[in-house]
């Protein structure tokens, strides 16, 4: 006579399941924060040991790089960098936020001759490369005499450049009651008064959204920044970690990852600082769009 296993109930095969997921996300977590953890450890290492160690525990924690990483490199200390970044990324911010929101509005609102179109190419540029348009750009700023200034870096974002943002606050107005313009029509309001007193303060999760993710892009970017600032005085943070590599292309890696660390602090703090409304505003914009 042969017996046969019982099977496991449908509760604990439900249960396994969940822990097996559970587990394999734990798996996948730990694979993608190692890069992470290790960042974070090598700036206690000494140059020597970033190369020769790729364990993530330090063998001599060298807390000193930090001290070099806050004296900077070249004459350029952490917060005369830090101070460059935050004026570019600000900058980048308020243009972008005034400028889409602007832009938006007329496409959302306003009837125009060639609206359509000029909403369709606006669209169109987000399939353009940006190193398509790099030597244009370049030669009109070259021209300009605004080349080594911080003007390359902001003055576009002044006149809605970036179509990403001006699509997402389109889509948000299109949301919005018709009935609040003509409301603000009959009590006199002109198109641009309607805009900031009725319009704009609806907008908040939108601005929101733009406002974090114009910040973010701008500062980390290093491409443009490496490209319009050739005075070692307008370098911002990333262009100044760069500098941590001599031109025989040995780099001092200690205080390189010390100051790589310092330079997440104020994008992790602003996403914290404002990861509710962000969260907020995609699924808002979404919902409605």
């Amino acid at each position: 006579m042969t017996t046969t296993a019982a099977s496991p109930a449908p509760a604990e095969r439900t249960s396994l399941r969940t822990w097996a997921w559970h587990a394999v996300c734990v798996v996948i977590g730990l694979v993608l924060l190692y890069p992470v953890l290790w960042l974070l450890t090598a700036s206690f290492k000494s140059g020597e040991e970033v190369i020769s160690n790729l364990s993530p525990i330090p063998k001599v924690f060298t807390p000193g790089n930090y001290t070099e990483a806050v004296d900077g490199v070249s004459g350029l200390t952490l917060w005369r960098l830090f101070g460059n970044s935050l004026l570019v990324s600000v900058g980048t911010v308020v243009g972008n936020v005034l400028s889409c929101s602007l832009a938006a509005y007329a496409f959302a609102r306003l009837r125009f001759r060639g609206r359509g179109l000029y909403f369709a190419l606006m669209i169109g540029t987000l399939m353009l490369p940006a190193h398509l348009m790099l030597i244009p750009q370049y030669v009109i700023f070259q021209e300009l005499g605004m080349v080594g200034t911080y003007l390359p870096l902001i003055l576009p974002k002044f006149l809605a450049t970036e179509a990403f943002f001006v699509f997402l606050v389109v889509q948000f107005i299109r949301s919005l009651p018709a009935e609040l313009d003509q409301a603000a029509a009959i009590d006199g309001c002109g198109p641009y008064r309607t805009f900031w007193h009725v319009i704009m303060p609806l907008l908040k999760p939108a601005i929101v959204t733009t406002t974090i993710f114009s910040f973010i892009w701008s500062w980390n970017d290093f491409f443009s920044q490496v490209i319009y600032l050739v005075e070692p005085e307008t370098y911002t943070l990333q262009l100044g970690l760069r500098m941590f590599v001599d031109m025989d292309g040995s780099a001092m890696f200690g205080p390189m990852f010390a100051m790589s660390v310092l330079t997440l602090v104020p994008v992790l703090l602003f996403f914290l600082a404002f990861q509710r409304l962000l969260v907020e505003g995609v699924q808002t914009t979404g919902l409605k769009g």
